[in-house]
């Protein structure tokens, strides 16, 4: 087990989240899952308690708390992306049932849990040494729900 690991909240559905996530992300597995030896305040023996995963070889833990939580967007997991297909591949998944959009490359999976899905190019264009380029492609990302490569590629270029 990791030193340091995330912890993510849901009210009874860790194990079927944890099982999503780690479908989605290369380098992803579910580590261990501990169930309750005797009945808990928040149900019987036997039932999930906790999760642990990893996801992108990142360690995160899946814990069922009872209660839904309500995520904020001050933290979210955020997923570098290859390309264009990896993005849409990510986004249409984790935006399905009941999963919402946001804005610049942010969503809400079915859970409420907050993600971003960045395309690799997106660093390097804001990091470009002419500002004005720079400026181009900020401007342009902050005009998308969804990140699209190729409009990027466009505003970098002019």
């Amino acid at each position: 087990m990791a030193k340091v690991s995330t912890c993510l909240w849901f009210g009874n559905e860790a194990e079927a989240a944890a099982r999503f996530y780690v479908s989605l992300v290369a380098g992803s597995g579910i580590e261990h899952i501990l169930r309750a030896p005797a009945a808990w305040p928040g149900g019987v023996a036997g039932d999930v308690i906790l999760v642990r995963f990893t996801l992108g070889g990142q360690s995160f833990q899946a814990l069922n708390g009872g209660t839904a939580a309500s995520y904020g967007t001050a933290a979210s997991i955020s997923v570098e992306c290859a390309d264009q297909a990896e993005v849409d591949r990510l986004w249409n998944a984790l935006t399905a049932d009941g999963g919402a959009e946001m804005i610049c490359g942010w969503l809400r999976d079915r859970w409420g849990v907050p993600w971003q899905i960045v395309p690799a190019i997106l660093p390097r264009l804001l990091a470009d040494p002419d500002a004005a380029v720079a400026a181009r492609v900020f401007a342009a990302m902050t005009a998308m729900v969804k990140l699209d490569v190729a409009a990027l590629e466009r505003a970098a270029a002019g």
